[in-house]
């Protein structure tokens, strides 16, 4: 048996405990309890069949893997239960019904970076809890009274937050998830920027002068050296930005469909922005904040920039002097 220096009993307060009798705190639970049989399908592999078959298209015309759509009615059925009224995913191009009678709504991206099925990277779950409402999910992220996310990497993580911080609970096989981490909070400052980088060429002029300046380091007009990490699956980027500090950025470009960013506004940049701002950092479509915005569709697109306060601020400087 593997023994390390801090062996011992496991610590921290269950997460079921801590969520009884909390506004939506049983959406949160039944979202926690789904997460680790979606963990431990993607863990198998193809031990089991092949979970990144190709098995259709979503509205956003993205390829759909057999696990996109397991993990759709998965959580469809955990949200069911816990008697959620609508559910917009990304797996489905109309909202669902449920229970006519919920009180709330759920907006979630059931596999975030199912581009990566099967290589062991990091993927994970977005949600936003909203309020019950007769009209439709067409409404500002602020009317979220929770998000959060889970991660599938060597932890199985469930990043949370019900508008008084941000916590994060690591998954105990032998009882369920324990919080490990209460009231997160960002460095205003970042080292460490996520982006892809061949698509840089087509940026903005001052978000590339702002990418060249970052690369010229300690050399530059910035005057220190930063680090680069790119993990292709928001959800992994939110957890380590969350957990280590940073910045991500996924902008708008000038190749055709890219006009409007790539990832979803509802239940991707929503979820994300909500738990940055609750950690005290910031989260913009480069111009205002991703809170605010009043999507147009269900489906609809929005560049994402999010993470230490200080950078996001940086950024916004050099896309306001060039554009």
């Amino acid at each position: 048996m593997l023994r390390l220096p801090t062996d011992g009993a496991a610590t921290g307060p269950l997460l079921a405990e801590a969520l009884d009798g909390a506004p939506a705190g049983h959406i949160l639970s039944a979202i926690a309890d789904a997460i680790p049989p979606l963990a431990a399908r993607l863990a198998a592999g193809r031990l089991h069949g092949d979970p990144e078959a190709i098995v259709g298209t979503n509205d956003s015309g993205d390829k759909q893997k057999a696990l996109d759509l397991a993990a759709h009615h998965h959580m469809l059925a955990a949200l069911r239960a816990a008697g959620v009224r609508r559910v917009l995913s990304e797996e489905a191009e109309a909202v669902i019904a449920l229970n006519e009678c919920g009180d709330f709504d759920v907006a979630i991206d059931p596999i975030d970076g199912s581009g990566s099925i099967g290589i062991g990277a990091p993927l994970g779950l977005l949600f936003s809890v909203l309020p019950a409402d007769e009209g439709s999910f067409l409404r500002p992220g602020r009317t979220a009274v929770a998000a959060g996310y889970g991660s599938f990497g060597h932890s199985v993580d469930f990043g949370f937050s019900m508008g008084q911080g941000v916590h994060v609970a690591t998954h105990d096989a032998g009882a369920g998830f324990r919080i490990a981490r209460e009231g997160v909070r960002l460095k205003p400052t970042a080292s460490t920027i996520a982006y892809n980088a061949s698509n840089e060429r087509h940026w903005a002029p001052g978000l590339q002068e702002w990418a060249r300046d970052l690369r010229l380091g300690a050399d530059g007009p910035r005057g220190r050296d930063f680090n680069m990490r790119w993990l292709a699956a928001a959800v992994g980027e939110l957890h380590r930005i969350l957990l280590k500090g940073g910045l991500f950025l996924y902008p708008d470009d000038a190749r055709p469909g890219y006009a409007n960013g790539r990832l979803r506004l509802t239940y991707e940049a929503v979820p994300i922005a909500f738990l940055i701002e609750q950690a005290g950092g910031q989260a913009t479509d480069g111009r205002r904040p991703i809170l605010d915005l009043v999507p147009e569709g269900l489906h609809q697109m929005t560049p994402l920039i999010f993470g230490a306060s200080d950078e996001v601020a940086v950024l916004h400087s050099y896309l306001g002097s060039k554009g």
